[in-house]
Parts: C-alpha cells; sequence; structure tokens
C-alpha cells in the first residue's frame, strides 16, 4: 500500500470547507491546495487554513494533477460540474449534500463515480455519534422490537429574520428546497440509518414565512444580516412538515425548520418500538434517552458500556464531551481509509446515499406543490444507489 500521505484539496472555503480541512490535516493529509470564490480569496484562505497554496479557481483544483482527493464544499450549483470534472480526473471526491440540485443530477454523478472506480462520498456526519451508533444497535439486535412510529425535528433559527441572508435562499445557488435539502436531508438520513427502514411515501407541506429578504453582504453561514443590501423576493422555503409512512409499516413525521427561534441546531430524533423508544438530542449528544414502560433511563456514551460499533466511535473517555467536530474527524478518516485500502467501513455514507436524499427531497417538493401524497422510491430505478 502507497505509504505517502494522501493529498487533499478544499474547493469552498466558508464554515463547511473550514471544517474539512481541518479533519483532512487531522487525519494525517497533505492540504496541498484550497479554493474560494477568487484568487485573492484563495490566498487569504490558504493562509488561514494551513494550505499548501491556493488555487486560482475551483475548476483548476478539481482536476490538478498534485491531487488525490478533491473535497467539493462550494455552493451546490457547482457540486456536480466540480465533482464529475474530479471523477474524469481520476480524482477521488468527498461532497457536500446536497449532492446535486436534483435526482438526475445526483443519479449522473453517482453512475460517475462507477465508472471512474474511485471513492465517493457525502458527509452525513452525524452518523458518527457514538450514542447514534448505540441506538442503532439496538433497533438492529432487537431491543426495541418492532418500531411504530419515527419522528423528530430539526430546528434552527439563523435565517430568521429578514435581515438574515445566505446564497443558500437563492434557488439558483442554493437548489429548489433550502430548508429541507439542506437539513432535513440530515434528520431523514439519520432516521432510516437507524431504524433499517426507508421511507415509501410521504406528504409535505412546505412555508416561506419570509417572502422578502434583504441581499446580504457574502458572509459566514449563521452570521446574523447586515440590513444593507436591497430587499428580494424569496423562492426557498423556511419551514417544511412531513409525514410518512415507511416499507416497514411504520409511521412517521418530521418537523424541518430554519426560523425557529432559539433553537441552534436542534435535531431531535425518535424511535418508537413496541418494547423500547429511543431519543437521540443532538444538541445533548453525550447521552442516549431509552423508554420502556416500567422506567426511563439515560446512557452515557461511555466506551466501557456501548456495544462495540458504538464504542468504535467513542475516541475520548467518559465525561470527556464529544461533538460535531469529532464525528466530521471519523467521517474524514473513514473516507480517507476507503481511498487508501478500497474498503468501504460499514456505514460510511457514499454517494448512493446522497441519492437518496435527493430522491426524497424530490418527492417532499412535488408533495407540496401537488398537495397530495407521493411514493418516494425504496431502490433506485437506475440500478445503482439507495
Amino acid at each position: 500500500m502507497d505509504e505517502r500521505p494522501i493529498r487533499a484539496a478544499v474547493a469552498g472555503t466558508g464554515f463547511v470547507g473550514s471544517i474539512h480541512a481541518r479533519s483532512a490535516r487531522l487525519a494525517g493529509a497533505r492540504l496541498v491546495g484550497v479554493a474560494a470564490s477568487s484568487p485573492e480569496r484563495s490566498q487569504d484562505a490558504a493562509a488561514r487554513l494551513g494550505a499548501e497554496r491556493g488555487f486560482d479557481t475551483a475548476e483548476e483544483l478539481a482536476v490538478s494533477a498534485d491531487v488525490d482527493v478533491v473535497h467539493v464544499c462550494t455552493p451546490n450549483y457547482l457540486h456536480v460540474p466540480l465533482a464529475r470534472a474530479a471523477l474524469a480526473a481520476g480524482k477521488h471526491v468527498i461532497c457536500e449534500k446536497p449532492l446535486a440540485l436534483d435526482v438526475d443530477g445526483a443519479r449522473s454523478l453517482l453512475r460517475s463515480a462507477d465508472e471512474a472506480g474511485t471513492s465517493a462520498t457525502v458527509p452525513f456526519v452525524y452518523r458518527y455519534y457514538p450514542t447514534l451508533r448505540e441506538a442503532r444497535e439496538r433497533v438492529r439486535a432487537g431491543d426495541t422490537g418492532p418500531l411504530r412510529l419515527i419522528h423528530g425535528t430539526y430546528l434552527q433559527d439563523w435565517l430568521l429574520s429578514a435581515e438574515d441572508d445566505n446564497w443558500r435562499v437563492d434557488e439558483h445557488l442554493g437548489g429548489a428546497s433550502r430548508a429541507f435539502a439542506d437539513i432535513g436531508s440530515h434528520w431523514c438520513d439519520l432516521a432510516e440509518f437507524v431504524s433499517g427502514h426507508r421511507i415509501a411515501r410521504l406528504v409535505a407541506q412546505t412555508a416561506t414565512a419570509l417572502p422578502e429578504r434583504r441581499r446580504g453582504s457574502p458572509g459566514d453561514t449563521f452570521a446574523e444580516g447586515d440590513g444593507r443590501g436591497e430587499i428580494r423576493a424569496v423562492g426557498t422555503e423556511d419551514a417544511t412538515v412531513v409525514q410518512f409512512e415507511t416499507d416497514h409499516g411504520a409511521l412517521g413525521a418530521v418537523v424541518i425548520s430554519q426560523v425557529s427561534p432559539g433553537r441552534k441546531n436542534r435535531l431531535w430524533l425518535e424511535l418508537d418500538g413496541a418494547a423500547e423508544a429511543l431519543v437521540f438530542d443532538q444538541e445533548d449528544p453525550e447521552s442516549l434517552w431509552s423508554g420502556r414502560r416500567e422506567a426511563a433511563t439515560i446512557l452515557r456514551r461511555d466506551p466501557a458500556s456501548l456495544s462495540p460499533p458504538a464504542a468504535r466511535y467513542a475516541g475520548l473517555p467518559a465525561g470527556h464531551p464529544q461533538g460535531y467536530a469529532d464525528c466530521f474527524d471519523s467521517f474524514i478518516a473513514e473516507a480517507y481509509e476507503a481511498i487508501a485500502t478500497g474498503e468501504l467501513a460499514e456505514g460510511l455514507p457514499t454517494f448512493s446515499d446522497g441519492l437518496r436524499a435527493a430522491q426524497i427531497t424530490d418527492a417532499v417538493l412535488r408533495s407540496a406543490r401537488e398537495r397530495s401524497w407521493i411514493d418516494v422510491p425504496v431502490a433506485d430505478p437506475a440500478g445503482v444507489g439507495g
């Protein structure tokens, strides 16, 4: 096996790109370069993130002979062209979600990855909380009994005001769905990953609480708006409510919002089985709530008491909190291990999972538009992916 460090490059240097760069370095990669929105910004980002160089453009970075793996962390509309160019150049790709603006784009990227024969992964990093993995193992072992209900929320408030703005608000840059594609996709990925069920049928409503926003100056994700720009119409949703049925007969519901005051990143997932209910709360990830008829208990993240598949991700002793960055580190480490060995760790999210998220998002938008129940493909009709 080649012993030289993986040569990584990151296209997009905002909030998410910075996290990718950090995790790449911690995984032992050479961060050979980054690309931002201009050559000048690329140079500044290279100094800030510890990269060896700033590329003039993301397109140049994607095909550079000096790069083994391309991290695509740009606005959504650039995901397909950059990932496709990198795959065609024989690169491994880690692409942020949504993988593409629509199902066709996501499916085409999955085909491109299959043809290239290189590793292609998507950072659904919430999968890497040890307590979440413990919940998954309890469901798989039958401790919960058959699941009857799967429900929860993913709530944020960073786009609460008409003064708050981000490129994601613009459907030309972020896609037709904003709140659901951005964070609802994470919730659905976890719901399916933990339960082993697939969302088979759904009905959805979307709401644009703020039909107009004041265009903000370019800034960091989650930063409050400065209130100086022109007013523009908003074509993407602020909130979504979805009711669904799974392929194993469970019922479910989820509320997605980026305009819920005081909620910073409240991803809540509850699975109610015949014998046990489990609750994972991303804002309190060191604990897993377990409910039975006779009592409710709290399981703390302790490597000594977790199942082996969960303990694998408990990198610190009990009482030493792990969080979001640790999940990202675990994901990148596994993605790089797949690059080095050709073997995918169980649960590593790939472009197949990115396609699955696009299928659910498409069904949500169609349901909201047609005001009807929509069937969601349980297996991809193209014969590839989820």
